[in-house]
């Protein structure tokens, strides 16, 4: 039988194997882009695992102690009904909130739960902001028009590929001999990371920065770039709003037409008058310097290199702690190189303070040499079918609920805390463990015990369950059918429900579909599971059928480039330079340097930078509970500890130590070695907070700031200090 493994990762179509009923193998289904993991294969303990859940649980002691009983569905679904239409009664159905996450990308799973929720009352309140890549969302969206797009198959006609502040080895594991055949062909890997990870083992260029001084570096090589002249002076003025002129307040780019929000205008040198940007056989000029426009007006070129100029090669090696020499390097080998790439996915300095502007400012660097669009070149890579377009939706949400607003998720506790905007009475949570992932969890784990009634659906008592008044069990892989067709592949899969689950597992289809019949719209979700998958397929002319005989389907188009030769779907049909998305969120629409808080560089109380990584034994929480992937890397979370930092506070490798902060405490095992930069600690991501064979979440110690730009996630702008024992 045929199931994909859909977390945040690289959903591949796996074949399982079954004997006496029970799910004995797992390999690699016939159809997939790159070969499946160790977590892709774990599968089969995770299905077998006695430590799933199989009936549902009701809360009998406080929040967080672990006390649960047995009840059954009727008992499961009374209360839910019971709280549902308490919490309209009391307070509207905006005091019901829920979540749905990362731990299940599959296309009925997480949809169920969308559309039964806007189907109670007026509609509930979701949580919102992208607690992953929020800095691409800000950064990449408004500037280029669209977010996810798939670079992969050009990796290996790449000379230069810069990792920026991620780890693909671990988080593109699938795809990295694509990347190793760069070097094969005589090409070059960079590595910007504070950590020597397993991509920079595998890199000719390793630059060491401190945490939240990307966008420093960004800034200092996109000014070598323009003073030694290594931008593409005709990409940047066909294909951005680079030579646009910005009107008198600097607030927005002068317009000619007051009615036409895209008449931005130009200087014509052939002319010498303000003109609009499109208009035909004119020569517009970067900048208005020496024109008699210059003390009126600036161009968004010139404010650009202002900006960037402002961290200088003094500015650059107080706040990134590394040579101005080196950074220069890469900038010109990166601008000479014939085809590069800046690879920005899963980057955790993406999840700092000014995660969005860094990203943006990786945006500028590949438009300045037009390093996109082209065979062998680009930003980012988590892309997939969307490209071709985007899958159906399941199913039918209510079309006369418009959504009353939202929760931060960066922010929930606070806003829990505070009932803003409104109070809270009951939250569902759904492929997700938000008790141990989202930032401040301490803060968080305080607002879950203020919600009256909480209900968390997994395969697994986690740190989240055990926040919840009622845990229901749900069904994996392999138990029940469903269709991912997602932004993270270019496969569409099938997963096959060939497995009963254990005891009274339900799938999130089954659970909705009963509860609905309850709440009085059973209609909605009355159908089987396949006539659903036809939704989700009917966009891509694939029938229900062909994929039940084919199992998985490659959507690739081999002829297919991100942003090709220049055309981006923006408004302007150009790559916006100049956000006023931003201005309206209160930041510069063009990205300036701006120390974090939280930086190394203003140290007192806690003198540590600390940085989160992403391992192989995870994604995110998933998987952490098989105690197979446990034994082949740690027993307990590990904290990464330069020598001398260690040496200072009496540690040596091996010791159990607390990493702390005024958010709360992080045991850990202590690695002490020279692969991080002194001032800097390493924690993993991933590990579950006092459940089972874990330790604890690297999350009680993160930063939680807010508001920040696209409400980014700035738990790698986090300070810390670290004591030996527990």
């Amino acid at each position: 039988m045929y199931g994909c493994c859909s977390p945040e990762c690289q959903h591949h179509s796996l074949k399982g194997y079954v004997r006496d009923g029970k799910l004995v193998k797992i390999e690699a289904g016939e159809v997939n882009e790159c070969g499946i993991c160790p977590r892709g294969i774990a599968r089969v303990e995770m299905v077998n695992s006695d430590a799933r859940l199989t009936m549902p649980l009701k809360a009998t002691g406080p929040k967080g102690s672990g006390q649960f009983e047995e009840i059954s569905w009727d008992e499961a679904f009374d209360l839910m009904e019971q709280h549902i239409n308490d919490a309209v009664e009391s307070d509207g159905s905006q005091s019901i909130a829920y979540t749905v996450g990362s731990g299940n990308f599959s296309n009925l799973s997480t949809n169920a739960w969308r559309a039964f929720f806007s189907w109670i009352g007026d509609g509930c309140t979701m949580l919102s902001d992208n607690t992953c890549c929020a800095g691409i969302d800000a950064g990449m969206t408004p500037m280029l028009g669209k977010r996810a797009q798939a670079t992969r198959d050009q990796f290996v006609h790449s000379n230069y590929v810069i990792f920026w502040g991620n780890n693909p080895a671990i988080t593109l594991g699938g795809y990295f001999e694509r990347f190793e055949e760069v070097v094969a062909n005589g090409g070059t890997l960079c590595t910007i990371d504070p950590y020597y990870s397993e991509s920079a083992e595998k890199s000719q260029e390793w630059l060491q920065i401190y945490p939240s001084s990307d966008l420093a570096l960004g800034l200092h090589m996109l000014n070598t770039i323009i003073t030694e002249n290594l931008y593409d002076q005709d990409y940047l003025i066909a294909h951005t709003t680079a030579p646009c002129i910005i009107d008198q307040t600097g607030n927005n780019l002068l317009l000619g037409d007051s009615n036409n929000s895209t008449s931005y205008q130009v200087y014509d040198r052939r002319t010498g008058q303000l003109v609009a940007h499109d208009a035909q056989d004119i020569d517009p000029a970067l900048s208005l310097k020496g024109t008699q426009y210059e003390n009126q007006y600036q161009t968004v070129f010139d404010v650009i290199a202002e900006k960037a100029a402002e961290v200088d090669d003094a500015t650059l090696e107080t706040e990134c702690g590394i040579s101005a020499e080196d950074a220069k390097r890469v900038a010109r080998d990166y601008a000479h190189a014939e085809h590069a790439m800046i690879i920005q996915n899963m980057g955790g300095y993406q999840r700092t303070e000014f995660g969005a502007w860094a990203t943006a400012v990786g945006i500028y660097l590949a438009l300045f040499t037009g390093n996109i669009g082209h065979v062998g070149d680009g930003v980012y890579d988590a892309g997939g079918i969307n490209n071709i377009q985007t899958a159906g939706s399941p199913f039918q949400t209510n079309p006369n609920v418009t959504q009353k607003g939202s929760l931060h998720r960066v922010h929930f506790g606070e806003q829990i805390e505070s009932d803003d905007p409104y109070k809270i009475n009951m939250m569902l949570i759904a492929c997700q463990n938000f008790a141990a992932q989202m930032p401040n969890t301490n803060m968080v784990k305080r607002g879950l015990e203020k919600i009256p009634f909480v209900v968390t659906v997994d395969m697994f008592m986690t740190a989240t369950a055990q926040y919840s008044d009622l845990v229901l069990p749900v069904a994996a892989v392999f138990e029940k059918e469903d269709v991912t067709a997602s932004s993270r592949s270019n496969i569409i899969s099938l997963s096959e429900a060939g497995l009963e689950p254990p005891g009274q597992a339900k799938s999130d289809f089954e659970i909705v579909k009963e509860l609905s019949k309850r709440m009085g719209f059973g209609d909605i979700f009355s159908d089987t599971p396949a006539h659903y998958i036809e939704n989700v397929l009917r966009p891509y002319n694939i029938s229900y059928d062909r994929l039940k005989g084919e199992k998985a389907i490659d959507m690739r188009d081999p002829n297919w480039l991100a942003f090709k030769d220049g055309n981006f779907p923006t408004a302007s049909g150009k790559a916006e330079l100049f956000v006023t998305r931003w201005e309206n969120q209160g930041f510069p629409p063009i990205p300036e340097y701006r120390r974090a808080e939280e930086s190394i560089l203003n140290a007192d109380k806690y003198p540590l930078a600390a940085v989160q990584r992403k391992t192989y034994r995870t994604i995110h929480t998933t998987f952490s509970q098989l105690e197979t992937l446990q034994k082949m890397f740690d027993d307990r979370p590990p904290a990464i500890i330069n020598t001398e930092d260690a040496q200072d506070r009496g540690i040596a490798n091996g010791d159990i130590v607390t990493v702390f902060n005024d958010r709360g405490e992080h045991v850990c095992r202590a690695k002490v070695n020279d692969r991080v930069k002194k001032g800097v600690i390493v924690l993993e991501n991933g590990w579950q907070d006092g459940v089972g064979i874990d330790g604890t979440s690297s999350s009680n110690v993160t930063n939680n700031a807010f508001p920040t730009l696209g409400t980014i996630h700035t738990c790698n702008s986090t300070l810390v200090d670290v004591r030996k024992g527990e």
